[in-house]
C-alpha cells in the first residue's frame, strides 16, 4: 500500500492532473457561494466536463471541487448572515455575530483554517481506513455486498431528514427509477414501453441535476436579495490565525464527528456541523457566549463540514455504499470508467484510491489559501441575487445533461425530474435516499441475482456478516419504536394533568423542528404525493408481471415494499389531514415510528436532521422547546394560515420557473442552443429577476460567448435546432 500511495503522489506531478485539481478547487469555491448547490451541485455541474477524460484527471477535478465547496460557503454566512448552504447556517450563529462587531476577518480566518484542518484530518481518516478495512472488504461475497446495498438505501432513508416512511418511499422511488432500462441479469427491457430512448435507462447526470439542481433553482428563484445586513471585512486576519491554534481540541473533535457523520448514509454535512456545534456547547464551561461571537462555535462546525465529505468516501470506495449524494454521483462516475468500488478497487485500483486521498488533502490547503487571498472578490459574488444567477445555472446544467447521451430527450427527462425533486423537497420527502437508491439499483439487483444463484434458499442469511448487517438495519427501527412509546406515555401523562406537558429527558431532543423549506409538508400536496407514490408502485408491480421470472423478481420486491410503505404513509397523512381540519378532536401526538412530518434521529445525544435544512444542536434545544411549549393558542391558530400562504406562493413561483425552463427547451429544439440562450436569458432577467438593462445585455453576451467558445476548448457538444442548427 505504501508503494501505491507514493505512486499516486508522484502522479500528481503530471501538469494535467495539477491543472484539473486547481480547476476543480476554483469551481468548487465559486459553486459553494451559490445557495442550495453545495457538493451535489459541484459534482453534478462538473461531471459532464469529465466525459472523454482519463479516470485520474476526472477524479482530480471532482475531488478538488468537493473538498472545498464547504470552505467558501462560509463567506456569505459571515459577511451577510445568509449562508451558502444549510451546513454554513451553523457557522452563521457566531460568525455573523462576530462580523457585526467589526471582526469579520477574524471569523473568516478561524473558518478557513478549520475547514482546511478538517479536510486534512478527513484525508488522514480515509488513509487509515484503507489498510484497516481492506482485508475485511476483500473477504465479502455477493450476500454481504447485497446486504450492504440494502443497508445503504435503508439507512439513508431512516437517518435522513423527515420521517422514516417518507425516507423509505423516496428510497424505493429511486430504486424503481433505476430499474428502467435493460435488466442486468437477462438483458430484457423493463419499463421502457417500447421506447428506444429508455432502453439505456436514465442518465445519472440528468437525474442528479434535475432532482437537486433544477429543483433548487425553482425553490430559490424568488429570492431577490440577501437576508442579512452587509458588514465590512475589516482587519484581524492575524489575530484569527493565532486564536485558531488555541482551539485545536475543538478542531480535532469536530473533524472526528464529521468523519463519523459522513460514514453514516444520509446524515450529511448539515447534521455533522450541528453535532459538532452541540458538542462544543456541551463541553464548554461558559455557554453564554455561544451565538454571540464565540470562536468555539466556528472552529468545530467548520472542521466537521469538510471532514464529512472525506468520511462519505470511506463507505463509497471500500464498500460501494455512498454516504451522501455527492459520493453517490462519484460512485456512478467510477462505474462508467469500469472501476467497481468495494473489493475490486482495493485489489485492482488502489492507486486511484490514494490519488483521491492526496487530491483531497492538497485541495483542502489550496482552497483555504485561495479563500484568504480572494475573500474580497468572493464576497462580491455573494451579493448577487439568486434570481440573477438562475438563468445562467439553467443554461449550464441543461448543457451538462446533454453531454452524456447527446439527446434532447434527456433534457426533458431532467426537467420532469426537476419537478419531482421540487415536489419531494417541498412536501418533506428527503431527496438523498432517492438518488442513492437510483445509483444502487443495478448493483443491488446484480448482487441479489448472484446470491440467489450460488446459495440454496435463504442459507446465505446465516452468514456472520449478513447477520451483523441485519442487526444494524433493525437497530433504527427498534430505537424509533422506543422513542414513540416514550412520547406516547409522556402525552398520556400530560393529558392526565401530571407535571406539565414539557419533556426534559432524551425525548426533548426529538421535538419537531420547523422546516422552512418543506412548506408543503403539512398540506394536501403531501397527501397527494403519498397517494401518487402508492399508485405508481402498484402499477409498476403489475407491469413487472409481464417480464421473465428473473427480470421481474427484484422490481416486484421493490414495488411490493414501496406499496406497503406508501399505503402506511397515506394512512398517516390522511389522519394528519383530519387533525388539521378538526384540531380540537385529537391531540395529534400519537405518532408511530414513521409518523409525523419532522421526525429526527438522535445519534450520540444530538439532533440529526441529515438533510437539506438545518436543525438545533443538542446542547442548545431547551430554550427553543420551552418557548414552543409556552406559545399561546393565537400563535398556533395563525401558523396554518401563514403556512398555507407560503405554500401557495411556493407553488406559484416554482410553476412559473419550470414553465420558463420548458419554454427554453422548446426554443432549443427549434433554434439551437445559442439562439435559445439569446432569447431565454434576457427575457428571464427582465421579467423574473427584474434586472437592469445594462446587466441584462452584459450577462447575455457573456453567457452566449462562453457557450459558443466551449466546443473549441472542451469536448462539449451543443444541441442543434430544427430551424437554426447552431
Amino acid at each position: 500500500m505504501g508503494e501505491a500511495a507514493l505512486a499516486a503522489l508522484t502522479s500528481l506531478a503530471d501538469p494535467s492532473l495539477l491543472v484539473m485539481l486547481l480547476a476543480g478547487v476554483v469551481a468548487g469555491l465559486v459553486i459553494g457561494l451559490i445557495p442550495g448547490l453545495g457538493g451535489t451541485g459541484a459534482v453534478a455541474v462538473l461531471m459532464p466536463v469529465t466525459f472523454g477524460m482519463e479516470a485520474p484527471q476526472a477524479l482530480a477535478l471532482l475531488i478538488g471541487a468537493l473538498a472545498v465547496v464547504h470552505t467558501s460557503d462560509t463567506v456569505a454566512a459571515v459577511l451577510l448572515g445568509a449562508p451558502g448552504s444549510a451546513s454554513a447556517s451553523v457557522t452563521m450563529l457566531d460568525g455573523y455575530a462576530m462580523a457585526r462587531k467589526g471582526q469579520a476577518a477574524r471569523a473568516l480566518s478561524l473558518a478557513f483554517l478549520s475547514s482546511m484542518a478538517g479536510g486534512l484530518l478527513g484525508a488522514i481518516g480515509l488513509t487509515v481506513a484503507i489498510p484497516l478495512a481492506g482485508p475485511l472488504v476483500t473477504s465479502f461475497g455477493s450476500p454481504e455486498l447485497f446486504m450492504l446495498t440494502v443497508l445503504g438505501v435503508a439507512l439513508a432513508a431512516v437517518l435522513s431528514r423527515g420521517n422514516v416512511a417518507k425516507g423509505l418511499v423516496a428510497g424505493f422511488l429511486g430504486l424503481l427509477l433505476g430499474m428502467v432500462g435493460t435488466s442486468p441479469t437477462t438483458a430484457e427491457y423493463r419499463y421502457t414501453f417500447g421506447s428506444l430512448f429508455l432502453g439505456d435507462g436514465f442518465s445519472l447526470v440528468a437525474v442528479a441535476l434535475g432532482v437537486f439542481g433544477l429543483a433548487e433553482i425553482a425553490s430559490r428563484v424568488g429570492q431577490r436579495g440577501t437576508t442579512g445586513h452587509e458588514v465590512r471585512l475589516g482587519g484581524g486576519w492575524i489575530a484569527g490565525i493565532r486564536e485558531w491554534a488555541g482551539h485545536w481540541a475543538h478542531v480535532l473533535r469536530g473533524a472526528l464527528i464529521g468523519i463519523w457523520a459522513g460514514i453514516l448514509p444520509g446524515i450529511g454535512a448539515t447534521a455533522g456541523t450541528w453535532l459538532a456545534y452541540g458538542q462544543a456547547v456541551a463541553t464548554a464551561k461558559d455557554k453564554r457566549r455561544f451565538g454571540k461571537g464565540d470562536p468555539r462555535g466556528i472552529v468545530g462546525p467548520e472542521s466537521a463540514n469538510n471532514s464529512v465529505e472525506a468520511g462519505d468516501l470511506i463507505p463509497t470506495l471500500l464498500f460501494g455504499i455512498p454516504g451522501g449524494v455527492p459520493a453517490a454521483m462519484l460512485l456512478g462516475m467510477l462505474l462508467t470508467y469500469g472501476v467497481q468500488p468495494g473489493p475490486a478497487i482495493v485489489t485492482d485500483h488502489l492507486d486511484l484510491m490514494y490519488l483521491i486521498v492526496w487530491s483531497f488533502a492538497i485541495a483542502s490547503v489550496l482552497g483555504a489559501l485561495l479563500c484568504f487571498l480572494g475573500t474580497r472578490w468572493l464576497a462580491r459574488l455573494t451579493e448577487v441575487p439568486f434570481a440573477v444567477l438562475g438563468p445562467g445555472l439553467v443554461v449550464i446544467m441543461l448543457l451538462g445533461a446533454f453531454q452524456e447521451s447527446g439527446q434532447i430527450g434527456d433534457l426533458w427527462v431532467m426537467l420532469a425530474l426537476g419537478v419531482l425533486g421540487w415536489l419531494l423537497k417541498a412536501t418533506g420527502f428527503p431527496r438523498a435516499p432517492f438518488l442513492i437508491g437510483f445509483v444502487l439499483a443495478i448493483p443491488l439487483e446484480r448482487y441479489y441475482f448472484l446470491t440467489d444463484q450460488v446459495y440454496d434458499g435463504l442459507d446465505w442469511l446465516a452468514r456472520p456478516w449478513v447477520l451483523v448487517f441485519l442487526a444494524i438495519l433493525a437497530a433504527p427501527c427498534v430505537l424509533a419504536a422506543i422513542r414513540a412509546l416514550r412520547t406516547r406515555r409522556a402525552t398520556r401523562a400530560a393529558q392526565a394533568g401530571q407535571a406539565g406537558a414539557r419533556e426534559t429527558g432524551p425525548g426533548a431532543a426529538e421535538s419537531r423542528e420547523p422546516r422552512d423549506e418543506a412548506v408543503l409538508a403539512d398540506s394536501r400536496w403531501s397527501l397527494l404525493t403519498a397517494a401518487g407514490a402508492l399508485v405508481l408502485f402498484a402499477a409498476a408491480f403489475l407491469v413487472a408481471g409481464t417480464y421473465s421470472e428473473e427480470a421481474r423478481l427484484v422490481p416486484r420486491l421493490i414495488c411490493a415494499a414501496g406499496t406497503i410503505v406508501s399505503a402506511w404513509l397515506l394512512w398517516r397523512e390522511w389522519q394528519e389531514a383530519g387533525r388539521r381540519r378538526n384540531p380540537d378532536d385529537t391531540p395529534g401526538t400519537d405518532d408511530g415510528p414513521g409518523s409525523g412530518s419532522g421526525d429526527t434521529s438522535a445519534i450520540g445525544g444530538g439532533v440529526v436532521p441529515g438533510g437539506d435544512t438545518g436543525a438545533t444542536p443538542a446542547g442548545a434545544t431547551s430554550e427553543v422547546l420551552v418557548a414552543a411549549a409556552e406559545r399561546g393558542p393565537a400563535t398556533a391558530a395563525a401558523r396554518p394560515e401563514a403556512t398555507a400562504a407560503a405554500g401557495r406562493r411556493e407553488v406559484a413561483v416554482a410553476g412559473r420557473t419550470f414553465a420558463w425552463m420548458a419554454a427554453f427547451l422548446v426554443l432549443v429544439a427549434l433554434g439551437g442552443y445559442v439562439a435559445a440562450l439569446l432569447l431565454f436569458v434576457p427575457a428571464f432577467l427582465l421579467y423574473v429577476a427584474r434586472a437592469r438593462v445594462r446587466t441584462v445585455v452584459a450577462y447575455t453576451l457573456v453567457a452566449a460567448a462562453v457557450v459558443g467558445i466551449l466546443p473549441a476548448l472542451l469536448p462539449v457538444d451543443l444541441p442543434l435546432g430544427l430551424l437554426f442548427p447552431m
